[in-house]
Formats: structure tokens, C-alpha cells, sequence
């Protein structure tokens, strides 16, 4: 089949240009023309909380990739929606994540569906953001409206996607794949060695953008919990502040863990993100919120174990005491997983379990699900 995926992708960086580029992937693998349109302009400069959109790594091998896409310019949603329209596909793919596009993104599925031919589909990863404004309120349905069906990574996205749609359309979840595509796994002495860490550590990783929803803070109480203290761990936190870092700052102080803590807080181009999971011995996601999380895919390639609250579908994909923990966010919930996880050496049983888990979760069923009409 030909199929367009609109979305983000390089020269734009993160986890979601990732994803969509590994989809293109999977889809070319299996024999279809794929082609994904990307922004021109992805986000006006003052609404990018982070210090550039743009990835520092080389572009992907083997994928056609178009810069097409203004988010901001409804002209350019016109003639984007007819030119997609005239090159006929059999799908196009819109993958969402957040209010800001629905205008765009609607726009351009609104012109695309006067070819009924054209199945237009909404691959979303969040409906409704964590930290909601007062756009979230009103404008996803417009997008919503101009979908034919609905593909969710984790159930309770399915619920909101629900508080939009009039017309019941089509719905299914399928779980995220793991991200197979930041390299093969390495020792820990190697990896450590790389970053600098000492290779006796026990190791916690915290790995993403920081912003409150994440529960950053969340985890410093929960190193300065006194059992927690007494296992010498070091938190290792790899990822760049999507807000004022000064309270970060000041919470270390304040928690006398400036020796546990371990930050890493530029950007983390692909080319280094096995470095840190293969350096950690559990990677931990203490979220006040979420949908479904790119993190625990990663650390499943590399065979981590994980930390995770009992929040959006975390718990869907880490099954409690087989392959991690899932708790309620609070400190001393998280400071009682990492005391069990080091004093009992859960550490190979988990791996073990994660070997058996992880294989369910591959893009060959993902991309089925997408292009399936049995829903």
C-alpha cells in the first residue's frame, strides 16, 4: 500500500520522531511505500520549553522523509490536505499528541477525506496532555471528527479519546513497541566506564525531559528516605529540564543527597542513550501522570528492570514483582521498591522474567494492528 505518516520526525528530535521513523521502518519492511511528512515548522520558538527541537544525531537511512508542514499557517494546511489528496494514498497516518495540533491536523484530514478512498487513521499517544490548559477543552475535537479510526497505545487513552467522539468510530489499543533502535546492549563496566560511573554503584536511572508530572522530586525524597541511604545508591538523572531546574536544585540541598545524585541534564542524543540503560541496574518512572511511556520500551530492550507508579497505562506493560515494581507515587512507596529490589537481588530474576515479556512487544504486531480493518 502507499502510505503517508504525518508527524514528527528528523531533523526534529525525541522520542516521538523516533517512533515514527521506526513505524516507517516496520511498514517498508513488510513491503509498502512509505512516506512521512514533517513540519517545516514544528512549534513557534516561545512554546518549545527545551533548548532546541532539532536532533544533533545523522538523518535515518532508508526513509523518505518530506519537510511539508507549517503548524501555525492554515494556508499551508490547505494546500498540504490537497497535495496529499491528489497523490492518492491508501492511508494516511496522522500521529497526535497534543491540542496544539488539532487545528493543523484537522485541517489537513478535513481536505484529505473528500477522497473517500483515503483511509485516514489517528495513531495517538495522548488525547489529553498531563498538564492540561484550557485548549485541551475544545479544539481535539475538531481533529477528532475528520478521523475514520483510532489506534491508542495504552486503554485509558481510548477513554479520552471518547469525551471527543460523537460518532463512536472504530477504537483499538495495542501496546508500544519497544525501541529497538538506539543500539544493542553492552555490559555494565563498559557502559559505566563511558559515563564515568563507578562500576561497583548500585544504579538507578531516571531518564527523560524533566517537568512536574514526571515525579522527579518524587524520587530525590525517596533517596533520602534513611534505609534507602544506608544502600550508597546513586541516582543517575539523564534528560533536559522542560522547566525552571532551580527547584531541582534546591530540593538536593535541602535533602543533603548532593552525593547520590548524579546529573546528566543536556539533551541525550540516540547515540548515547544505551550508555545510560546499560549502566543502571533499575530504571525508574515515579509519574504523578501518564498514557504510556517510551522509557519502559527502551528499558525492555535492554533488559532493565522498573520502577513505575500505578498511573495511565504504566501498569499495563510492567507487570508488578515479575519484571519491576508498580506503585503509588509517593516517596516512601518508591523508597520501599528500591530497598526490596537491593537488599532481596531481584535484579536477574527480573531480567529473566523480562526476556519472557518483551517479546510480545514487537512493531510486526504493531504495524498489523495499524493497517488492520478488524476493529
Amino acid at each position: 500500500m502507499k502510505i503517508i505518516i504525518i508527524g514528527t520526525a528528523y531533523p526534529y528530535r525525541g522520542g516521538l520522531s523516533a517512533f515514527n521513523e521506526r513505524l516507517a521502518k516496520e511498514f517498508v519492511h513488510e513491503g509498502h511505500n512509505v512516506e512521512i511528512q514533517t513540519f517545516t515548522l514544528q512549534y513557534p520558538k516561545f512554546l518549545f520549553p527545551g533548548k532546541t527541537q532539532f536532533s544533533p544525531d545523522a538523518a535515518p537511512k532508508d526513509l523518505e522523509i518530506v519537510r511539508k508542514i507549517n503548524s501555525i499557517n492554515p494556508l499551508n494546511w490547505l494546500k498540504t490536505g490537497k497535495e496529499i489528496r491528489l497523490q492518492a494514498p491508501d492511508i494516511v497516518i496522522f500521529c497526535y499528541w497534543m491540542s496544539f495540533m488539532s487545528p493543523c491536523f484537522g485541517t489537513i484530514a478535513k481536505i484529505i477525506g473528500k477522497n473517500s478512498k483515503i483511509k485516514r487513521i489517528a495513531l495517538i499517544h495522548n488525547m489529553l496532555p498531563h498538564e492540561p490548559n484550557i485548549m485541551d477543552k475544545f479544539l481535539p475535537k475538531y481533529f477528532v471528527k475528520h478521523i475514520d479510526k483510532f489506534v491508542t497505545l495504552s486503554k485509558s487513552v481510548i477513554k479520552d479519546i471518547n469525551l471527543f467522539d460523537k460518532k463512536n468510530l472504530p477504537k483499538v489499543c495495542s501496546p508500544h513497541p519497544i525501541y529497538d533502535n538506539y543500539g544493542e546492549p553492552m555490559s555494565k563496566q563498559i557502559a559505566r566506564k563511558f559515563l564515568n560511573i563507578n562500576e561497583n554503584d548500585r544504579v538507578v536511572l531516571f531518564f527523560g525531559f524533566i517537568r512536574h508530572y514526571k515525579g522527579l522530586d518524587l524520587l530525590f525524597e525517596a533517596f533520602a528516605n534513611q534505609r534507602v541511604k544506608e544502600l550508597n545508591l546513586k541516582l543517575v538523572v539523564a534528560g533536559e529540564f522542560y522547566e525552571d531546574p532551580q527547584s531541582y536544585y534546591h530540593k538536593i540541598k535541602d535533602l543533603h543527597i548532593e552525593n547520590q545524585v548524579i546529573l546528566h541534564t543536556d539533551y541525550i542524543a540516540d547515540n548515547k542513550v544505551k550508555y545510560y540503560f546499560c549502566a543502571a541496574d533499575i530504571v525508574a518512572q515515579p509519574y504523578r501522570a501518564a498514557t504510556q511511556s517510551g522509557i519502559s520500551q527502551i528499558a525492555y530492550h535492554f533488559e532493565k528492570p522498573m520502577l513505575v507508579t500505578n498511573v495511565g497505562g504504566l501498569p499495563e506493560i510492567v507487570p508488578n514483582g515479575d519484571v519491576g515494581y508498580v506503585v503509588v507515587p509517593l516517596p516512601e512507596e518508591i523508597a520501599e521498591a528500591l530497598v526490596d529490589f537491593f537488599e532481596k537481588e531481584r535484579e536477574k530474576i527480573f531480567i529473566e522474567n523480562i526476556k519472557t515479556e518483551k517479546v510480545k512487544y514487537n512493531w510486526e504486531t504493531f504495524a498489523h494492528v495499524v493497517l488492520s480493518n478488524d476493529y
